[in-house]
């Protein structure tokens, strides 16, 4: 009919009807038709499902001065769409406008919140420990994102990228790490082998009968390279041929 609108609302999407450019009601998916005499009803369509993006290059200063660039992936969905459109022009943009509007808003936020962070952190507590920097998501960043409307479900560490000095820093300290276990290891060793030749000469030394049999040893031996003829130091004390 000719003043009839129809209004399709796409799975895993949210509409949020206008009328006059006040808000009437939220419209779940499916479609819906209405009077529109004089154009009066505007739609915002909003994804009802998570979306995953990824922040790319953020540069930080450590404790200790250490420029640093990071990537991280967040998932992210807008929980609130009242509030995320009462932020932003939804009526004169693309239908899909979102995307970018949120992530930027999310890319603006937590750069704030990483100066602060990571700006009480040693270069070398942030390496020995990135694997748990994003572990869970900040309490403040999601409480400034929640006035966007926009809840934070995860955040993932991509990368750290160290200046090119401090990566080669980086690998001479764990090379000398493994050179100093190598070594401790080593010298384990070493002593353990002294500990047990010690003890093998204690247990000869007070042993007549272990003593008669490593001068017999010693005698077959010598034979075995066919020198017949050899002399012997002192015989064994006690000892009988």
């Amino acid at each position: 009919m000719l003043f009839r609108k129809q209004i399709s609302i796409k799975p895993h999407q949210v509409g949020y009807l206008y009328v006059k450019n006040r808000f009437r009601r939220r419209l779940e998916p499916g479609i819906y038709y209405f009077w529109d005499w004089v154009n009066e009803i505007t739609v915002a369509y909003l994804p009802a499902q998570s979306r995953l993006c990824t922040i790319t290059n953020q540069e930080v200063l450590t404790k200790d001065a250490i420029a640093l660039r990071f990537s991280y992936l967040v998932e992210y969905a807008i929980v609130d769409g009242e509030r995320f459109l009462a932020h932003f022009d939804a009526f004169s943009q693309a239908e899909n406008f979102y995307p970018y509007e949120a992530e930027q808003v999310i890319s603006n936020l937590s750069q704030i919140y990483w100066r602060e962070a990571i700006a009480q952190l040693d270069s070398e507590h942030l390496h020995e420990h990135r694997q748990t920097l994003l572990a869970t998501v900040p309490e403040i960043l999601q409480q400034c994102l929640a006035e966007y409307g926009i809840s934070l479900l995860r955040l993932t560490l991509r990368d750290i990228t160290f200046p090119k000095t401090i990566q080669n820093l980086f690998a001479k300290q764990l090379e000398a790490k493994i050179r100093a276990k190598a070594d401790l290891e080593n010298a384990r060793t070493t002593v353990a082998a002294a500990r047990a030749l010690k003890n093998a000469a204690d247990l000869i030394k007070e042993n007549e009968n272990i003593r008669f049999f490593q001068f017999l040893e010693t005698m077959t031996k010598i034979a075995a390279k066919g020198n017949h003829t050899f002399v012997i130091g002192e015989w064994p004390q006690n000892s009988k041929p």
